[in-house]
C-alpha cells in the first residue's frame, strides 16, 4: 500500500530544511572588525582618499567572512574608546570573529584637554597615567598606547573572538633614499602589546616600508593623494594587499584560511602580437597569446586574451581596456605584459594618437589629443607599464614583463632588436618595480638568427606584413614564452605548466 504524503507536510518540510541550512549559513559566516583611523577607512576628499579597510573585503571569500570596517578618521586608540566607538563594536562582536586593530598616526601629541592634545597618548606600554579635568568639570585618565592596544585585545579575547594587531602604515616621507619606519616608536610599541597579550601581530609598517623603499620616492608619491598621510586607491588597494600578505604570514591565526582561494587566471594584456584581431586567425595572422593555453593545466588555471590590436602602453589604459582587465584581477592570479610595437608614433598624431614617450623614466607632457578632442598627458612608455604593474601588484596579483617580439626586419643577416630602446626601457621597469621579467625581444631574434633570414621570412610571416607573425610563428613565440617563464626564479606561475 502506498503512503500519501499531504503535500502541505512536504511544503513544512522542505521550509524547515532551508530554514535550517540558512540558519547554519549564517551561524558559520564569521565577521572581521576593522578599528583605526583615517589611513584604515577614508571616504572623504571627493573620493580621491582611501584606507586600506576600504578594499580589504576584495580579498575575502565574502560567502563565509565579511569585512566590517569600523575606523573612522581623525581617531586615536584614546578617542576611539573614549567616544564609545569600541563598544559599539563589542556589542556586535562574537565568538569566532576577528578584529584587526591599526592605530597611531593620531597619538604623537602631548595628552591634554586643548584641541591639540585630545587625542594624544602617553608614549610607551607601561602604566603610566595622568589625570586631566575637562572645562566642564569632568574626569580623564589617559593611558599610554600600549595601554589601550592591550585593552582591545583582551576585550576581544573577552568576547572569544580573535585580535589582530598591525602596526601603523608608513607615510609618503623618506629621508636618505628611506622610507621613516616607526620600528623605534608606535611600531615597536604595537609589537610589544601584541606580545604581552599573546595576540598575533602584522607588521604593516616594515611590510609596506620595504615595498615604498624598493619602488624609490618618485613612484610612491603617486600613491598618495593631498598630503603626505592619506593614500588614494592605488596606495590602499597595495596596503590591503599587504594585509593579506601578512596574514599569510601567521602560523597561529586561521584567518587566512578565508582569503579567496579560487582557481587563479592567468591574464595576457598587450597589442596585435599577442592578439590578433578576434583571435581567429582572420588574415592569416596570429599572435603568440593565442597559442598559450595549451601549456598550462587548465584544470588548475585559467588563461584568457585579453590583448588588443592596434593599442599602445597608453591607449590600453586610457580607452578603458585596462580597467576592464584590473576589474576581473583577484589575488593570486598573473598578469603577462607585452607593449611596444604601437608607442613610437607621436602623441599627437592625427591618425592613432597613440605614441608615448620614449624612455622608461617618469617625463610628462601635456598635449591636445585630435581624436579625443581633449588635452591629455602623455607620459613615458615605462610609466604606463609602471602604473599598471602597481595596481596589479595593490590587487595581489603577480605580474610579468614582456619585451616586444622583433619585427621581420634584417640587417647583416641578422634580426634588428629593440636591446637599446623599448625592450631596455621595458627590462628598467621591471628592474625598478621588482617585477619578473621575459626578454622576449632577445630570445625570439636568438631564435630567428639561428634559423636564418630565408626561414623566418618564409614560416613566421607572410609577404606584406613585418610585425604580424602566421600561425607557425605565433607557435613559435608562445613556446618561448612558456620556456622563459620555467626559468623565472620565485615565480609561482611555473608551477601550472603542464610537466
Amino acid at each position: 500500500m502506498k503512503f500519501k504524503v499531504p503535500f502541505h507536510f512536504l511544503s513544512i518540510l522542505v521550509l524547515s530544511f532551508a530554514f535550517t541550512a540558512f540558519q547554519q549559513q549564517t551561524e558559520e559566516k564569521k565577521t572581521l572588525y576593522l578599528i583605526g583611523d583615517s589611513t584604515v577607512r577614508n571616504d572623504g576628499e571627493g573620493n580621491l582618499q582611501r584606507g586600506w579597510g576600504n578594499f580589504l573585503q576584495e580579498f575575502f571569500d565574502s560567502t563565509k567572512l565579511t569585512v566590517s570596517n569600523q575606523a573612522m578618521a581623525g581617531r586615536s586608540t584614546r578617542t576611539f574608546i573614549k567616544e564609545g566607538r569600541w563598544d559599539q563594536v563589542l556589542e556586535r562582536l562574537k565568538p569566532g570573529d576577528y578584529v584587526i586593530m591599526q592605530f597611531g598616526h593620531n597619538e604623537g601629541s602631548a595628552p591634554d584637554t586643548t584641541k591639540a592634545g585630545y587625542r594624544g597618548v602617553l608614549r610607551g606600554t607601561g602604566d603610566e597615567t595622568i589625570e586631566l579635568t575637562w572645562p566642564d568639570g569632568s574626569p580623564e585618565t589617559v593611558h599610554t598606547y600600549g595601554w589601550y592596544l592591550e585593552k582591545f585585545i583582551s576585550d576581544t579575547k573577552a568576547k572569544g573572538a580573535t585580535p589582530i594587531v598591525a602596526s601603523m602604515i608608513p607615510r609618503n616621507k623618506f629621508q636618505d633614499g628611506e622610507t621613516e619606519r616607526a620600528n623605534q616608536d608606535f611600531g615597536k610599541w604595537a609589537k610589544e602589546s601584541a606580545r604581552k597579550q599573546g595576540a598575533s601581530f602584522i607588521d604593516l609598517n616594515s611590510i609596506v616600508a620595504d615595498q615604498y623603499d624598493k619602488w624609490g620616492q618618485e613612484v610612491v608619491k603617486g600613491l598618495f593623494e593631498r598630503d603626505h598621510t592619506h593614500t588614494n586607491k592605488a596606495g590602499a588597494r597595495i596596503n590591503a594587499w599587504s594585509v593579506t600578505e601578512g596574514l599569510r604570514d601567521l602560523t597561529t591565526c586561521d584567518l587566512k584560511d578565508y582569503l579567496t582561494k579560487d582557481k587563479p587566471t592567468l591574464f595576457l594584456i598587450g597589442d596585435s602580437t599577442v592578439k590578433n584581431g578576434q583571435g581567429d586567425g582572420a588574415g592569416g595572422l596570429w599572435g603568440w597569446g593565442d597559442f598559450i593555453a595549451p601549456y598550462f593545466d587548465q584544470d588548475k588555471i585559467k588563461v584568457q586574451n585579453h590583448a588588443l590590436g592596434g593599442t599602445s602602453s597608453r591607449t590600453f589604459q586610457t580607452y578603458g581596456h585596462w580597467d576592464k582587465v584590473l576589474d576581473k584581477l583577484e589575488p593570486g592570479d598573473y598578469l603577462i605584459m607585452q607593449f611596444g610595437h604601437n608607442d613610437s608614433s607621436p602623441p599627437d598624431d592625427e591618425a592613432r594618437a597613440r605614441g608615448t614617450i620614449k624612455s622608461a623614466g617618469l617625463e610628462a607632457e601635456n598635449i591636445y589629443n585630435p581624436i579625443t578632442k581633449r588635452q591629455e598627458t602623455v607620459y613615458s612608455y615605462g610609466q604606463y607599464l609602471r602604473q599598471m604593474i602597481l595596481a596589479a601588484k595593490a590587487k595581489g596579483v603577480t605580474p610579468i614583463v614582456c619585451s616586444l617580439i622583433p619585427r621581420n626586419n634584417w640587417k647583416d643577416g641578422k634580426v634588428i632588436t629593440a636591446e637599446t630602446d623599448y625592450g631596455l626601457w621595458a627590462k628598467k621597469v621591471a628592474e625598478d618595480t621588482e617585477t619578473a621579467f621575459i626578454d622576449l625581444n632577445l630570445l625570439v631574434a636568438a631564435k630567428y638568427d639561428e634559423l636564418g633570414e630565408e626561414y623566418v621570412k618564409t614560416h613566421f610571416f607572410n609577404n606584406t606584413d613585418h610585425t604580424h607573425t602566421v600561425e607557425e610563428g605565433a607557435e613559435l613565440n608562445a613556446e618561448l614564452v612558456t620556456n622563459a617563464i620555467k626559468m623565472l626564479a620565485e615565480n609561482g606561475l611555473k608551477s601550472f605548466l603542464k610537466e
